[in-house]
């Protein structure tokens, strides 16, 4: 292997960074260890994220080019009849908030996260691919310890992971909840990574494994051999704006996520928030209402015309954002699951990956320890009505990896799990860096605010005394946490620091780690 590579990695498993820095220690660049990281999380973060699951991989190479790669998950190519489906719902508590989610073999869309991991590495990577996957197929193999947010998170989902045979052996393979410091394992999955690097990603797409997917799915689900042999991932130009002189570079249609954060800061940088004291009265109404009307103007203007080819020029517009402007203004004047990656090194390659496997079907391949997703079940990915989607279409994700160039180099790189809370995470973290000129560590550790459907969600916040005195959208509901939560997001950064040091910060909402070598 090659000398080793200065670089750094945050992510939201001790082992999910220490895959990155083992291929950073080998000699690989920030894009090998990015991938080696994802493979990990697969093993280690199996309730968040999965090879039967779908994202986003936003590279920034050394020589200035910027490639997204969309390999979310895509829309079966026949609709089955909604009576003949497996599709049911599940309360899911999180501590503080419950939400409906939708599973069963009916909620699965085609998978794509294998399908770019293969990619990515093909064109990025400088290690061989058998290298890059020998610390998952090491974690999977000869196990993990569960740790505590391990544990929180297979409390949340039991309904999920005890869902099926197949994921009781994996998560509760004694009749309990695994427990934290127990061994895990996913010895199954080992063979499976070992078997594609000696055969490649199309046997997950056209072999034995796509076989047994369709004999089990075609009772109660909708794909095909068609649409797993079919699947292709999309190389897209990603979404670039200026914010406060920086370039942002965010995830782009039709994915929702990265036009949404967009909206929202355009919004602010139409006020000096800056001026604020942070975590104000002023500050958190300000919050409240971009949030609430970008809401507003995704539901009127952007969920219908996603897919039409000029949507970021009308949607991004000076008239479309004159309207939300002029509505904020007069606010203003009466006051007064999913995990990300981020990763660079020292020759200025930066990656920022997020993927998803949204909360699990439930269903697992049989022998291969690989819980598919329930994107077709996730209701912020459906947002005018499950089961209304097209045909053969990339569904549209809230998921949006980031990069802030500052005179075109990398200078933060950095993205969220947390469903339909991603943006708001990243929006919120991006204005404390640029703002409020916050540290990488205080930008992402201060507490967050949440506004949907009328409900604004708060962490806990010291300096505000009143909850009652915020001037809100009309009939908002507040709701007080009593600690920070994964239900904020999870928010994990990197940075180039001055002199060309390095740095990095993983979210503590989702036990985020960073490791600099």
């Amino acid at each position: 292997m090659g000398q080793k590579t200065r670089g750094a990695i945050a992510a939201g498993h001790p082992k999910t960074a220490e895959a990155g820095q083992i291929i950073f220690e080998l000699g690989g660049n920030a894009f090998d260890a990015a991938i080696a990281a994802m493979l990990a999380s697969c093993v280690v973060e199996s309730t968040l994220t999965s090879v039967g699951g779908g994202g986003f991989f936003l590279a920034h190479t050394k020589e200035r080019e910027n490639i997204l790669f969309d390999f979310f998950c895509q829309t079966p190519r026949q609709k089955n009849a909604r009576e003949d489906l497996d599709f049911y719902a599940v309360n899911l508590d999180f501590k503080g908030a419950t939400q409906v989610f939708h599973i069963g073999l009916g909620s699965i869309a085609v998978p794509g996260t294998l399908a770019g991991i293969f990619k990515v590495q093909k064109q990025l990577g400088k290690l061989p691919f058998h290298v890059v996957a020998e610390p998952a197929i090491e974690y999977a193999r000869n196990g993990y310890l569960v740790t505590p947010y391990n544990r929180v998170t297979f409390e949340i989902l039991e309904p999920i992971l005890t869902g099926s045979s197949n994921a009781q052996k994996l998560y509760s393979p004694d009749g309990n909840l695994l427990e934290t410091g127990q061994n895990a394992y996913v010895k199954d999955f080992a063979n499976v990574l070992e078997e594609l690097i000696k055969k490649g990603v199309q046997e997950f797409y056209q072999g034995e494994i796509a076989h047994q997917i369709i004999i089990d799915i075609s009772q109660g689900g909708h794909l095909t051999l068609e649409d797993l042999s079919q699947y292709r991932v999309i190389k897209r130009h990603p979404l670039k704006f200026q914010y406060h002189g920086y370039e942002l570079l965010t995830n782009s249609p039709p994915s929702s996520g990265g036009i949404l954060i967009a909206y929202c800061l355009k919004l602010l940088e139409s006020y000096p928030v800056n001026r604020l004291q942070w975590g104000s009265k002023q500050h958190l109404e300000i919050l409240a209402q971009v949030m609430a009307l970008t809401n507003e103007a995704r539901k009127i203007n952007y969920d219908n015309y996603v897919y039409q080819g000029d949507i970021i020029e009308k949607f991004l517009s000076k008239e479309n954002l004159n309207n939300s402007q002029e509505k904020l203004e007069k606010t203003l004047n009466k006051w007064g699951s999913t995990t990300h990656i981020s990763a660079v090194d020292q020759d200025g390659n930066a990656a920022s990956v997020t993927n998803s496997n949204g909360e699990g079907s439930s269903y697992v391949i049989p022998n291969t320890g690989i819980m598919l997703n329930n994107m077709l079940g996730e209701a912020d990915l459906n947002p005018l009505g499950f089961h209304t989607w097209e045909s053969d279409h990339r569904i549209s994700s809230m998921m949006s990896p980031t990069i802030i160039l500052k005179e075109g180099k990398p200078e933060i790189v950095l993205g969220s799990g947390g469903s339909n809370r991603i943006r708001t995470a990243i929006l919120q973290v991006i204005s404390n860096l640029l703002d409020f000129n916050l540290s990488l560590e205080n930008a992402i550790n201060y507490p967050r605010v949440h506004w949907e459907n009328n409900i604004f969600n708060l962490e806990p916040m010291e300096q505000l005394g009143n909850f009652a005195s915020l001037n809100l959208p009309p009939e908002t509901e507040i709701v007080p946490w009593q600690e920070t939560s994964m239900f904020f997001g999870g928010v994990h950064g990197v940075k180039y620091g001055e002199a060309g040091t390095l740095e990095g910060f993983g979210d503590p909402r989702r036990a985020g780690v960073a490791i600099v070598c």
